[in-house]
């Protein structure tokens, strides 16, 4: 149930969204820019924690040097939240993000297709903005009626990110728990591990692909480490995450 509740809560926050008009790039997790004294406060700025109401056990996020850069770590231990930030970014501009990533160990009972499995050692999820122009009517109540609650729509839909233990890369899979996110495997096995892997997506053409529509507003990034469906134990580290403009490349 967390990627229902992380759909959910990602925009409800009380800082104001980053907006961005006419950068070439968008660093929104600018991890590495943190001084060692800023870092000991263990949350990069603008990052917030991002936690669920039935699972009391959580996944510890701290800054560390790794090799002279301020990265995340993250260590999970039978536990499950997040790190969270409320963007503003049009994708149709934006289309590409960069991260990097290192985890010390796969998840052995993760598995993409069961709910029991759905845990990984690295996740990004980007969520979007509700468009009240493209649902049906039934999907206008539902989003009116968080609103109502809320104070604010929550988002249409989100792209996970994922680093698996045996799925194939490039696989594009809804979800267990909600055809809402849509699973992309960037990274899967054990032959990377202890290293540092950097991705570049084209989100544009991975919403396309996952919904089979034009993507709205980005609304939200969040980092996740988790292993409370499978009870086990993972380590991750997570560097700079960049949006840019497909010119860039």
């Amino acid at each position: 149930m967390k990627h229902i509740f992380l759909i959910s809560l990602i925009c409800f926050l009380s800082f104001k969204p980053l907006h961005a008009e006419g950068l070439d790039v968008i660093s929104v997790g600018n991890f590495s820019s943190q001084t060692q004294q800023g870092y000991q406060i263990n949350l990069p700025e603008e990052w917030l924690p991002l936690l669920f109401k039935k699972i009391k056990s959580h996944t510890q996020y701290t800054m560390v040097d790794d090799n002279g850069i301020a990265v995340i770590k993250a260590v999970s231990r039978a536990s499950s939240s997040g790190l969270r930030r409320l963007v503003r970014v049009d994708p149709g501009k934006y289309q590409i993000i960069k991260w990097r990533w290192k985890i010390e160990n796969i998840i052995t009972k993760s598995d993409v297709a069961k709910k029991s499995g759905d845990d990984y050692p690295a996740r990004i999820y980007i969520t979007f903005e509700y468009d009240g122009s493209k649902p049906g009517f039934i999907e206008k109540a539902k989003f009116n009626a968080a609103k109502a609650i809320y104070g604010q729509y929550p988002p249409v839909a989100a792209i996970n990110y994922i680093w698996d233990n045996k799925a194939d890369k490039g696989l594009f899979i809804p979800n267990t728990y909600t055809d809402r996110v849509m699973m992309v495997v960037v990274e899967s096995g054990t032959s990377k591990l202890n290293q540092w892997v950097s991705h570049t997506r084209n989100i544009y053409d991975d919403f396309k692909k996952a919904f089979g529509q034009e993507p709205p507003l980005i609304s939200g990034v969040a980092i996740m480490t988790d292993t409370d469906n499978t009870g086990e134990s993972a380590t991750a580290f997570y560097g700079d995450i960049v949006f840019s403009k497909p010119d860039q490349e």
